[in-house]
C-alpha cells in the first residue's frame, strides 16, 4: 500500500504560554532525533498527524484550544489529517470529559507524558536528549525552563493541578543546555517556570537562583538572560545582587503581583501584603538602579469591591511599573475560589481592566518619554521595510514594548546588538535612528 504525501509529517499546533513552547521544542527535538519529518505552526493541505499542545489556564485560552481541537477534528473527516493527538494542560486537565465529547480525537495525553506521546508517534523517548530542542522562536533568543509545576496555594490558579508539585532541574543540565543554545547561536535566554524564586528548594534544600544565575552569566556567548515569572512571597534578595554584578543579567524581572488590596491578597492566599510589596519593590529598585519591573494583575477576583479595585488601581499610578499586564479573573473548577461566588459582572470586570491599562498607558508614555534623548543598546528582532524593529534590555520579546528604528539604505543584522538614538517616544514604542544617520 502506497503511503500518501504528507502522512509520515508531524504537524505541532502550540497555544498558551511560553512554557508550552517550550514543552513542543522539547517534543519535535525527540522527534527528529527518532528521524522524523516535523513541522510546526505552519499551513499544511494534508499532513500525517496533528499534536496540539493546549492551555487550560483560563476561560479564553480553554475556548482557544477547543476551537483548535475542533477543527482539527473536522480536518481529519475531510481526510486532510490521518490522525489528531492532543497533549498539554488543557488536555490533564479535562481528558476524561473530552474524550467523551469529541470522540473523532486518537489519542489524549496531559502535561507529564511524553514518553507515552512519543510511543504513539512511532518514536521512542530518548533520555540522553535531554535539553535538546528544535527551536521555534527566532535563532538568538530561546526559552529555558528551569523548573516545573508548582507548590503554591494561590486560589485562582488550577496549575499545580496541571503541571504538578515543583520540581527543579539540575544545574548542570541547564547550563549544558544553555552551553548548547549558544553554540546554536542563541544570545538573549529568557528563563521561565511556574515559579523562579522556589528554584532549587527540592532539590539542593534551599533556594538557589543566584547560584544558578552565577553559572549562566560564565557561559560563552549569551549576551542577556532575564528572568520571568518570580513569586514575591520569600523572594531571594540575593537574586538582586548577582543581576547588579553581571552585565549579561538584564536588569529586569516579571513578577505577578495580582492585586494591591489586603483584603483581596488574604483571599487570593497569595501570603504578602500592599506593605511588604511595597518594601520588596523599593529594595530591588535600591539595589539594582535602573531595574524594568514587570507585573501582572487580576480585576474581577470574587467579593472585589469598587473601594478594593480603587486601592489597586491607585497604587498601580503610585509604583510606576515599566511593564504591566491586566486580566479579568476567570473561574475556574478545582480551585479554591471557586467555591467562592463569581460575583463581580463580567461587563464590571472587563471596565476594570481597561482602567488600569489606561493608567499604565500614561505612566508607560511618562517612561518613555524620558528616553528620548538617550543612546540605547537594542537586540535586533526583525526587520521591516526601511525599518528595524528591536528591543532594549528592559522588554521581553514577543510581550513588552518595540524600538522602531528608522534605517534607510542601513543593513543590520537580525540577533545582533545596536547602538540606537531615542527620537521619539508612544505609550509603549520607542523611535530611533542609527548614531550619524
Amino acid at each position: 500500500m502506497r503511503t500518501k504525501a504528507g502522512e509520515k509529517k508531524v504537524h505541532v499546533i502550540t497555544l498558551g504560554c511560553s512554557k508550552n513552547i517550550y514543552d513542543s521544542e522539547i517534543l519535535m527535538g525527540q522527534l527528529r532525533a527518532n528521524q522524523m519529518e516535523v513541522a510546526h505552526e505552519e499551513a499544511f493541505k494534508q499532513a500525517g498527524t496533528v499534536v496540539i499542545n493546549t492551555c487550560g489556564f483560563i476561560e479564553d485560552a480553554k475556548q482557544e484550544s477547543i476551537d483548535t481541537i475542533l477543527r482539527m477534528a473536522e480536518a481529519k473527516k475531510a481526510g486532510k489529517v490521518r490522525r489528531v493527538l492532543v497533549t498539554g494542560c488543557l488536555s490533564e486537565r479535562y481528558k476524561d470529559d473530552l474524550r467523551k465529547e469529541i470522540p473523532e480525537i486518537d489519542e489524549w495525553f496531559g502535561t507529564q507524558d511524553l514518553p507515552q506521546l512519543l510511543k504513539s508517534l512511532g518514536a521512542n523517548y530518548k533520555q540522553e536528549l535531554i535539553g535538546e530542542r528544535r527551536l521555534t522562536t527566532p535563532a538568538h533568543f530561546a526559552y529555558l525552563k528551569i523548573s516545573e509545576g508548582c507548590d503554591r496555594v494561590c486560589s485562582f490558579c488550577a496549575i499545580p493541578q496541571m503541571r504538578g508539585g515543583h520540581v527543579s532541574r539540575p544545574m548542570e543540565s541547564l547550563v549544558k543546555e544553555a552551553a548548547s543554545l549558544a553554540e546554536k547561536g542563541v544570545k538573549e535566554l529568557v528563563l521561565i517556570a511556574q515559579d523562579l524564586t522556589y528554584y532549587g528548594l527540592d532539590l539542593y534544600k534551599k533556594r538557589e537562583l543566584a547560584a544558578l544565575l552565577e553559572k549562566l552569566a560564565d557561559v560563552k556567548g549569551i549576551r542577556w538572560i532575564r528572568l520571568h515569572y518570580a513569586f514575591p512571597q520569600g523572594f531571594p534578595m540575593e537574586v538582586l545582587d548577582v543581576m547588579a554584578r553581571h552585565d549579561n543579567i538584564c536588569k529586569y524581572i516579571d513578577i505577578p503581583l495580582q492585586h494591591a488590596s489586603d483584603r483581596i491578597l488574604h483571599a487570593m492566599r497569595r501570603g504578602s501584603t500592599k506593605e511588604k510589596t511595597a518594601r520588596l519593590i523599593a529594595a530591588m529598585r535600591e539595589r539594582v538602579p535602573g531595574i524594568a519591573i514587570r507585573t501582572t494583575l487580576i480585576a474581577g477576583y470574587p467579593g472585589e469591591t469598587e473601594e478594593d479595585f480603587n486601592e489597586m488601581l491607585e497604587w498601580v499610578q503610585d509604583m510606576k511599573f515599566d511593564r504591566l499586564g491586566c486580566f479579568a479573573y476567570s473561574h475556574e473548577e478545582d480551585t479554591h475560589a471557586y467555591n467562592a461566588e463569581d460575583d463581580v459582572p463580567a461587563e464590571v470586570k472587563q471596565e476594570r481592566v481597561e482602567r488600569i491599562m489606561d493608567a499604565q498607558r500614561s505612566v508607560s508614555l511618562e517612561k518613555n518619554r524620558a528616553k528620548v534623548g538617550q543612546r540605547l543598546t537594542v537586540i535586533i528582532d526583525r526587520a521591516e521595510g526601511e525599518y528595524f524593529i528591536g528591543r532594549t534590555e528592559a522588554d521581553s520579546p514577543e510581550v513588552d514594548n518595540e524600538v522602531i528604528i528608522h534605517a534607510p539604505g542601513q543593513y543590520l543584522r537580525i540577533g545582533d546588538f545596536a547602538e540606537v538614538d531615542i527620537t521619539d517616544a508612544g505609550e509603549y514604542d520607542l523611535h530611533a535612528t542609527l548614531p550619524n544617520s
